[in-house]
């Protein structure tokens, strides 16, 4: 129930952003779109990522921007993979479309044709139609890629063509082309490379060579890559379980001879006892007086042995006796060592934390006068009614001195370990380290709330290299 309450209350809030930024689309141009787009859709904002593509790609054809039109082309098409391949498929044979009227990078037309003929390849598995349409088209881009020498192009596209050929279930020209692929292979695409091989193999029926191929990869974080060995490597255990009833009837058979043998062996005694009874008789006499006179001699022996035993025991018990008061004395001299040092570590750790507590109430006393000595900066700072506010650099001043004090010298470390920031950055890191809204923010800078979460985008990025974009500028400050 909390899920489903959390995904209406996200759903709400992205609707509430696109019908709140909506005035404002159509005074953005397409790169302005394109841009807004792709951080809506890092933000896991589908529908407006996808609206805001949508309008890029109609301000970029009519204001004839064609690099922009065949990428938010490419970018629409990638977001709508899933949910809806046919037009996925249709808006990536655009961009191609695009690209050919309007050429300028040949890298981008590999791109464009290398996800044409993947979605084209997506549509036809899921369909059960030809693929024909989607070598065609990976084709080109590799062909593109050979003649200009894009080697990791090369190895893209080489890839795409083993899926498609895999696809199609014909393993031997899939293994083909993920064969050429490996040896192109940079450090980022070897996975996937590894990856579409190793099922190739595993298709084939080559168990060991898929398994090398398998162990091979190095899945780390990738929680998905790391099912895919695992699963794999199961499933090469499973087809080799026949082994183990290959394995059953070896033991079978030789269970078989071992029974023959024996009875042989049976056969054979049978056949020598009536020969050998007579003189077994005569042995028995023999053999009576000789056990006779070997039971008299063992226990003779084994009275010796026990007399032996328990004098060395005797010894053993006395040794140990003197050991274990030796070791009881040791012991105790070590308990009142031990103690002593405890003692002395416990006194010192006492004056230590006497010591820190003291410290620590007097940098508490501090900071409160500090603090209490500047709180009309932070309340004019935090005043709601105010239209406008604005700080004297004397006032910036004083609330930085009164940040570093209390965050121990965090915008000190900021100037240092950023050097290039400017003032105007530093007095935004502040403001935002003291929790102002963005209203208030743009209050101060006389600027709209958009703008105020654009430059904090900005200083984020730039400034701190910070790309993750779940984190805040005010978390990475915190963490500076």
């Amino acid at each position: 129930m909390y899920k489903q309450f959390l995904i209406l209350t996200l759903m709400c809030a992205a609707l509430l952003a696109c019908t709140a930024n909506h005035d404002n689309l159509d005074a953005m141009s397409a790169k302005e779109c394109l841009t807004a787009a792709e951080q809506a859709l890092a933000c896991d904002s589908v529908l407006q990522g996808e609206t805001l593509l949508r309008d890029a790609v109609s301000k970029a054809e009519a204001t004839h921007d064609w690099h922009t039109c065949y990428i938010a082309c490419q970018r629409l098409a990638e977001a709508l993979s899933w949910s809806n391949t046919e037009e996925a498929l249709r808006l990536a044979k655009h961009a191609v479309e695009v690209y050919e009227d309007h050429p300028d990078d040949e890298r981008n037309h590999v791109i464009l044709l290398d996800y044409a003929g993947t979605y084209a390849s997506q549509l036809a598995y899921n369909t059960e139609g030809s693929f024909n349409e989607a070598l065609s088209l990976t084709q080109r881009a590799y062909d593109i890629a050979a003649r200009d020498s894009m080697t990791d192009l090369q190895c893209q596209t080489l890839t795409s063509l083993a899926n498609i050929a895999w696809a199609k279930e014909d393993y031997r020209q899939a293994l083909d082309y993920a064969q050429r692929a490996k040896p192109l292979a940079t450090p980022d695409l070897l996975q996937g490379v590894l990856q579409v091989l190793g099922r190739c193999y595993l298709s084939l029926d080559s168990l060991d060579k898929a398994e090398a191929t398998y162990r091979q990869m190095i899945p780390g974080d990738d929680v998905h890559a790391a099912y895919i060995v695992q699963s794999s490597l199961a499933k090469i255990a499973a087809l080799r379980y026949g082994a183990d009833e290959a394995e059953e009837m070896i033991d079978s058979a030789f269970e078989q001879a071992e029974e023959l043998y024996f009875k042989a062996l049976a056969q054979k005694d049978e056949y020598y006892q009536g020969i050998l009874q007579q003189e077994r008789e005569k042995q028995q006499l023999a053999y009576t007086s000789s056990l006779h006179r070997r039971m008299f001699i063992g226990i003779i022996l084994v009275l010796l042995l026990l007399i032996a035993v328990g004098w060395l025991l005797a010894r053993y018990r006395l040794k140990i006796a003197r050991q274990k008061q030796m070791f009881e004395a040791e012991r105790n001299e070590q308990e009142l060592r031990l103690n002593e040092q405890k003692n002395l570590m416990l006194q010192q750790e006492t004056e230590r934390q006497k010591e820190r507590l003291q410290q620590a109430d007097e940098v508490i006393s501090f900071l409160q006068s500090y603090i209490l000595q500047r709180t009309e900066v932070v309340k004019k700072l935090n005043d709601s009614k105010a239209t406008h506010v604005s700080l004297t650099p004397r006032e910036w001043g004083e609330v930085e001195r009164t940040l570093n004090v209390i965050d121990g010298d965090r915008f000190a470390r900021i100037r240092q370990d950023h050097p290039d920031i400017t003032e105007d950055d530093i007095q935004l890191c502040i403001l935002t380290r003291l929790q102002l809204s963005n209203r208030t923010i743009g209050n101060i800078y006389c600027i709209s709330i958009s703008a105020v979460q654009h430059r904090k985008l900005r200083i984020k990025k730039d400034v701190f290299g910070e790309m993750n974009p779940e984190m805040t500028l005010e978390q990475v400050i915190i963490n500076s």
